[in-house]
């Protein structure tokens, strides 16, 4: 099977002799993750949960139910990339829920899902949004968009060239998010509790700017654009820093936040390279 690491090898995003021990374990399993420090990549080796898992998605809440950071996520990329789908086709792949979906469902002209986990595909079929467990299965459309998925696969430069082939005939993008290895609370804080909490074996690799960039275009895909994106803002990072805890979005410190200060919070994380989360948006 080919792993994350022989793929980053192969796209020259880490080099062998330069690969440290970056942790012993992740939150939920004893499996060691490791990190190139010149690169900045973080990943793990020879390690997949399994088609099974995400199949059964025993780790997702029910099909109608909408996390508050879901619902703002989905808000965000409705608004971000509204230029990319409006009156155009659309896949989602790794849709999860379908709630993108069905946020920008009146203003697409055609939507298409691919989902492993069964109950969700299921449940978005009945709700009119085809859906399939296989790519192969969808019609071509002009933007395939994989929100927080492909760290999660070991092998993703085969899955890449099939969604280029995709939108390849309408001269269409391929638009993928991302968590970011840059990530302010692990590169610059060095916040230990957040590092125990935010790797996951599921999560086979961090990427950098350059790294996800480098693997989109060992995909075939062409005039890659690689934007810094910050999911969560200052209160949530205060808690992180002054508790060792998640959740200071919902809580008091909350009331600290407004929508300008995480804006220049964003920005200034943006300058840093340190924000949370990155987008590459490339053509076919």
């Amino acid at each position: 099977m080919t792993t994350i690491r022989s793929t980053l090898l192969e796209i020259g995003a880490i080099e062998n002799s330069r690969i440290k021990l970056f942790a012993s374990k992740t939150r939920d399993r004893q499996v060691p993750v490791w990190h190139d420090p010149l690169t900045g990549v973080i990943f793990i080796d020879d390690f997949y949960a399994g088609d099974e898992e995400y199949v059964m998605g025993d780790y997702r809440p029910p099909f109608n139910v909408c996390s508050y950071e879901d619902h703002a996520d989905n808000q965000r990329r409705a608004e971000q990339f509204a230029g990319f789908y409006t009156g155009r086709s659309v896949i989602d792949f790794g849709c999860g829920n379908g709630h993108f979906l069905q946020n920008i469902r009146s203003r697409a002209s055609r939507l298409q899902a691919v989902e492993l986990q069964t109950s969700y595909r299921h449940a978005l079929n009945e709700a009119g949004i085809p859906c399939f467990a296989h790519v192969d299965e969808c019609l071509p459309a002009d933007v395939v968009f994989l929100f927080h998925v492909l760290e999660h696969l070991p092998d993703p430069i085969p899955l890449l060239r099939s969604l280029r082939e995709k939108v390849a005939g309408a001269g269409g993008y391929v638009i993928v998010e991302v968590p970011h290895a840059r990530d302010f609370l692990i590169a610059k804080a060095r916040c230990e509790s957040f590092i125990e909490f935010t790797l996951w074996s599921q999560h086979l690799v961090l990427h950098t700017r350059d790294s996800l960039e480098r693997l989109m275009v060992a995909a075939g895909l062409t005039e890659v654009s690689v934007l810094g994106v910050q999911r969560y803002g200052l209160a949530n990072h205060f808690n992180w820093l002054l508790r060792g805890e998640p959740g200071g979005h919902k809580g008091p410190l909350a009331l600290l936040q407004t929508e300008s200060l995480n804006s220049e919070y964003a920005a200034a994380l943006a300058r840093l390279d340190a924000t949370d989360t990155l987008v590459a948006i490339a053509r076919a």
